[in-house]
């Protein structure tokens, strides 16, 4: 039996081989599965050609992925540079590479990356569009946009970003309810600016069924974008962001209806307290699709922490039902990250990813925690080490401050509460002042 997409086989009965991978990995029931596929629930980002994809599944259920962000801009052209940065997401185990690149030769850069990449890949094809013609913003048709879309999916990107659901109507929501950050998306400032300027509808909203064409054509999930997230907590939860999101649960009927896979991008910056609201919302009003945050970045006084104040956020809106957390670095808001950069944002959102399936019980989540406390109780450093979501960190701290005895670390020495209850527990003495019997 034939089928255009996942979503599509899905509906038909169809067991793929994508779905046979990502049941295996999640330890998921095959036809659970698929049923949550059918449904919207769950999706599988695998664009036809794309042949060196793992695929993964993003969803109800599911593990908590998370997205790294990479690409060339005209300040840091250096294509190899972020071919570097793509190897080390890479050996991190990322589930998702968005490549962000709005200048020069996006294309060769793009088209590497999906040839290297087990991870899905994903892109917002708006950025590229300037470049890409060598226009300025107010001259680029409706129909370019379009090809530029069709382009990145003809190039074999699994997912893209596109900001549909800031169109005429949810415009003038904007303007009637001023913001302190306006607009701070980039692709939706971006739209907003083309409105504005040409007096006309949105692109992607006004040809909305050409584009799903596409996306049908390669199996591309949308993952539509939130032009209106804000961008400081005084911003969030109001009443753009809120009309954005009820465009987007339409807009994720239509692509249903096409067997289109749908995302729904979340925001952005928001208060602790309105985090578990913020995700009820997205999901009632787009009907249990997956959603892919931004963070959330819980407070805005904290540039060059920004990893941090993003895993607190991120664990949060997963553990309350986000699917899939979109890493931010310590560069955030300040300038393009470095490998370093990349790094701790990977770990802090690898954390924050961790913790929230603890919490939604996701199997195995709690057993690794198990083993490394079962290492620690054992004084086992070297499965300590192995169990590290950081192994090399860890490795180094210890190396940079050995004990006197190797059986505790530098901040108790036998004080160690492990070591002395080991003893206790199988009634030897404690010698803290002498050497041991």
């Amino acid at each position: 039996m034939n089928y255009t997409t996942q979503m599509d086989a899905a509906k038909k009965g169809i067991i793929t081989e994508e779905m046979k991978i990502v049941a295996k990995k999640e330890g998921m029931d095959i036809d659970i599965l698929r049923k949550r596929i059918a449904e919207g629930k769950i999706v599988i980002p695998a664009n036809k050609n794309h042949k060196s994809l793992n695929p993964e599944g993003v969803g109800e259920g599911l593990r908590t992925k998370i997205n790294v962000n990479l690409g060339i801009s005209k300040d840091c052209y250096n294509i190899e540079k972020e071919l570097e940065k793509v190897k080390g997401a890479l050996e991190f185990n990322v589930e998702a590479i968005m490549d962000l690149s709005s200048y020069g030769k996006t294309e060769e850069f793009r088209t590497r990356l999906v040839d290297m990449s087990p991870a899905m890949i994903g892109t917002v094809p708006i950025y590229d569009a300037v470049g890409f013609y060598d226009k300025e913003l107010k001259d680029i048709t409706a129909k370019e946009f379009l090809d530029v879309a069709h382009k990145h999916a003809e190039n074999g990107v699994d997912f893209i970003t596109i900001h549909a659901g800031i169109n005429r109507e949810t415009a003038e929501v904007f303007k009637r309810n001023r913001r302190l950050n306006h607009i701070v998306s980039r692709g939706g400032s971006l739209i907003y600016a083309w409105m504005e300027l040409n007096n006309e509808e949105n692109p992607f909203f006004e040809y909305y069924d050409e584009l799903l064409d596409i996306c049908e054509k390669y199996d591309v999930t949308l993952s539509l974008g939130d032009a209106c997230r804000p961008g400081s907590i005084n911003d969030a939860t109001d009443a753009s962001q809120i009309k954005e999101l009820m465009i987007l649960g339409e807009l994720t009927k239509r692509a249903w209806e096409r067997n289109v896979q749908v995302m729904i991008e979340g925001p952005g910056h928001v208060a602790i307290n309105e985090i578990k609201a913020n995700v009820l919302i997205e999901k009632k009003l787009c009907h249990g699709a997956p959603f892919y945050v931004l963070g959330p970045i819980v407070t805005d006084i904290a540039p060059g922490y920004d990893h941090i104040t993003s895993a607190i956020g991120g664990a949060i809106a997963a553990s309350n039902g986000a699917d899939f957390l979109c890493y931010v670095t310590p560069a955030e808001h300040l300038r393009l990250p470095n490998l370093e950069d990349m790094k701790e944002g990977i770990i802090a959102t690898k954390i924050a990813a961790h913790a929230a399936d603890i919490a939604k019980n996701i199997p195995g989540a709690k057993q690794w925690d198990y083993e490394m406390s079962k290492a620690r109780q054992n004084l086992n450093w070297e499965k300590m080490f192995n169990l590290s979501i950081d192994e090399e960190k860890a490795r180094r701290y210890r190396k940079e401050s050995t004990p006197e005895h190797d059986d505790s670390c530098t901040m108790c020495g036998k004080m160690c509460s492990m070591r002395n209850m080991n003893k206790v527990m199988k009634g030897k003495n404690i010698n803290i002042l002498r050497e041991d019997d």
